[in-house]
Order: C-alpha cells, then sequence, then structure tokens
C-alpha cells in the first residue's frame, strides 16, 4: 500500500483536510499539486499554497504549488497541465474545495449560491473533465471527492438547501463518472467523516466547542490513503465513511484522532448527511 511516485492534483488543500491528504501521500513519496488561491497569509484562516508545499516536501514528497481560482476554467485548465506536464502525468485527483453557509435561502442571497455552487459542485466537475484525459493513462487511476453519501431526506435540505445542493452536486459526480468510466478503470469514489473534522471550516461555522467535539483531519487522510491504493477496477462508485474504511482495514482504536485527546465517542459531534443506519465501530 503505498503511494510513491503518484501523482495527486488536490483541489484546495492549503489546509485542513485537503493539506492532510497531501501530506500522508508525501510520506510515501508522492507528488502533489495543490491548487488553490491563498498565496498570502489570511487573517482568519492558516496556511497558504506555499506552507502547505514546504509541508509536503518535508514530509518526503515533491509539491507543485499552483495559484488556481476553481471557478475559472482558465486557471484549472492551465494547472492540470502543468501538474502533468511537471510530473508526465497525473494519477489521482482529489476534490477537495469546498465552500459552505449553512443559511436559509431568505439569508443566502445569489453571491453566496454562486460560490458554493461553483466550487463545490461545478468546480468538481470541471476538474474531472480536464483531469479525466490524464487518469485515463495511468496505471491505477482514482478520482476521490469529499462528499457526502447521497441521502434525499428532507432534513438534510430544508435548513441550507443552498448548501446541500452543492455537495450532493459533487456527490453526483462519483455517482456518474463511476458508472462512465468504468471501462477506462478509473475508480470513483466519495469519502466523508463521521465526525466534524478539526478545520478551519467548523470553526469558522461552530466555534470552540466544535472544534473540542471532533476529530482530526489525520482521520480523513488515513482513509483516503487506504482507499487510494485500492486497485481501481474493483473499487469503485462506493460512498464511504473514514472511520469505516479505517476499520476494514483492521483500526479498532480511534481515540488517537481526538482532536482534544481523551474526548470520549459518545461526545464527538456527528456530520451532517449521515445515514440512521450506518453502523458504529471502534
Amino acid at each position: 500500500m503505498s503511494l510513491k511516485g503518484k501523482t495527486l492534483f488536490i483541489t484546495g488543500g492549503s489546509r485542513g483536510i485537503g493539506l492532510a491528504i497531501a501530506v500522508r501521500a508525501a510520506r510515501d513519496g508522492a507528488n502533489v499539486a495543490i491548487a488553490a488561491k491563498t498565496a498570502d497569509p489570511h487573517p482568519k484562516l492558516p496556511g497558504t499554497i506555499y506552507s502547505a508545499a514546504e509541508e509536503i516536501e518535508r514530509a518526503g514528497g515533491k509539491a507543485l504549488p499552483i495559484l488556481c481560482d476553481l471557478r475559472d476554467e482558465a486557471q484549472l485548465a492551465a494547472a492540470v497541465e502543468q501538474t502533468a506536464s511537471t510530473f508526465g502525468g497525473i494519477d489521482i485527483l482529489v476534490n477537495n474545495a469546498s465552500a459552505i453557509s449553512l443559511t436559509g435561502t431568505l439569508a443566502t442571497d445569489m453571491k453566496k449560491y454562486d460560490l458554493m455552487n461553483g466550487i463545490n459542485a461545478r468546480g468538481t466537475y470541471m476538474a474531472g473533465r480536464h483531469c479525466i484525459p490524464h487518469l485515463k493513462r495511468a496505471s491505477n487511476p482514482h478520482i476521490l471527492t469529499l462528499s457526502p453519501p447521497l441521502d434525499m431526506r428532507t432534513k438534510w435540505f430544508a435548513p441550507h438547501v443552498a448548501y446541500s445542493m452543492a455537495k450532493y452536486g459533487m456527490s453526483l459526480c462519483t455517482l456518474g463518472w463511476a458508472e462512465e468510466f468504468r471501462r477506462d478503470g478509473i475508480a470513483v469514489n466519495s469519502l466523508w467523516p463521521r465526525t466534524a473534522i478539526a478545520t478551519a471550516a467548523i470553526k469558522m461555522v461552530g466555534g470552540d466547542a466544535a472544534m473540542k467535539a471532533s476529530r482530526t483531519p489525520e482521520i480523513m487522510a488515513d482513509a483516503a490513503h487506504i482507499m487510494l491504493c485500492k486497485p481501481s477496477r474493483e473499487f469503485s462508485g462506493n460512498f464511504c465513511i473514514d472511520d469505516i474504511v479505517l476499520h476494514e482495514a483492521g483500526v479498532r482504536d480511534f481515540s488517537s484522532y481526538a482532536a482534544v485527546p481523551g474526548t470520549p465517542e459518545s461526545q464527538l459531534a456527528p456530520d451532517f448527511f449521515l445515514p440512521d443506519d450506518l453502523p458504529r465501530v471502534g
């Protein structure tokens, strides 16, 4: 199980889950392109494409920081081609970039709607469209999208319909592409956390209380690593949950992933969009 020599194109990735996935791959000796729009330090958000590249290099990988607004097709297309020409191809696309606003319809203006759907649903589709020609030439190609299992219950839509549409738009790409590109041997899967994950986005939405009830991004990175090492022709079209992936790989103790050490599993906050019949693990 190694990603040594593989090339990953990760949207977002200057911080949080995307960066954790990048660093985990780098520990294997992977090449990682970080395509994100944070070039200068943000007063409220940690990390830039350049600080991410430094972490990737320190972990043992090769990094390519690319300034890219995922909503701009010309920028995205250029970023994909720069990655392919630098590393000789692309093996893995990680659709990590996402925008969130947990607001109702009357509180969500069209600027917010366009931002979320432009980055989440449209950005995922566009990244796939430009990366897939390269993935078709790879030996074990994967697309991994950080999006939830498809669940059409009204409780996931009524409180924040615009955000839900944007996230499920990402999941619909997984559903469609897994079948569309099955003959090409491209694995297309989604990964979603059981609990809140301690990222800048969670802190912005839920404050310190949410951070204390979260797991670290490393649980998503470790689960993603397992998925990306699987044979692409044998593992596609799945909507996976982080700790279930790890449990199936033999992990039984998840306490090391608590953002606050010693936090009982019962005190961790569940994420959105989880099925009611999700099995417990650990």
